[in-house]
């Protein structure tokens, strides 16, 4: 049994998204960001850098997991999918995992923080965090034009990088003249457990997630 932590944030999302897709048991912890809960003693003690998601697998030891990333390849390898087993596949995956996780993540939650959230509107870091963000959709752009999916296969780096991508228009950037990103995307939303995943905590309401992913960014 798994014991998921989350909140209803792209980097939440990939770990509810990845746990439907294997089909395994999980159970949903909802941490409220806007309260803080992410930063008491007991949730520190799981993840001690405060954030989502993080998972505790009851069934090896009560192994805790953070870094929405690390929670990826751990669950894959454990359960042997979504990640090649061979050394070259293994690594273009991981490859563009770490696209997002040092990349799309870092540029288009700043670009939600000063697009949505920043007390004043300063457009010279609105523009750079944006243009940022869709130069790095040019590059998934480039890498989809002959196939369906980032590694051949549908895996642990079209989940990382589609959570991001899925909210664009949050973030004020376009995804107009992309077709192959596009495609891509909807393909994986199309996905019966990607719905479910995004669904994830289902207790919330819009004005919740807004406000939780408002704290959550600016935290970042």
């Amino acid at each position: 049994m798994i014991d998921l932590y989350t909140a209803a944030t792209p980097n939440g999302h990939k770990a509810s998204i990845m746990l439907e897709e294997l089909g395994v048991p999980y159970t949903v912890h909802h941490v409220n960001l806007a309260l803080g809960q992410q930063k008491t003693p007991e949730y520190l003690k799981i993840n001690p850098n405060g954030r989502i998601p993080t998972i505790v697998d009851r069934d090896n030891g009560d192994f805790a997991v953070f870094e929405s990333g690390a929670i990826l390849i751990y669950l894959a390898e454990k359960y042997g999918r979504f990640l090649p087993a061979d050394v070259k596949g293994r690594s273009e995956a991981i490859q563009w995992l770490m696209f997002q996780m040092g990349g799309i993540g870092p540029m288009q939650g700043q670009a939600n923080v000063f697009f949505r959230y920043w007390h004043e509107k300063y457009q010279p870091a609105i523009d750079r965090y944006q243009n940022e963000t869709r130069r790095l959709y040019m590059v998934l752009e480039k890498r989809l034009e002959d196939r369906d999916y980032l590694c051949g296969e549908y895996g642990i780096a079209d989940i990382a990088n589609f959570t991001w991508v899925n909210i664009h228009s949050w973030s004020g950037v376009s995804i107009d003249g992309l077709p192959n990103l596009q495609a891509w995307r909807d393909r994986i939303r199309a996905r019966p457990a990607v719905q479910r995943g995004l669904a994830v905590p289902d207790d919330r309401v819009e004005a919740k997630v807004m406000v939780e992913t408002a704290q959550y960014i600016l935290q970042r």
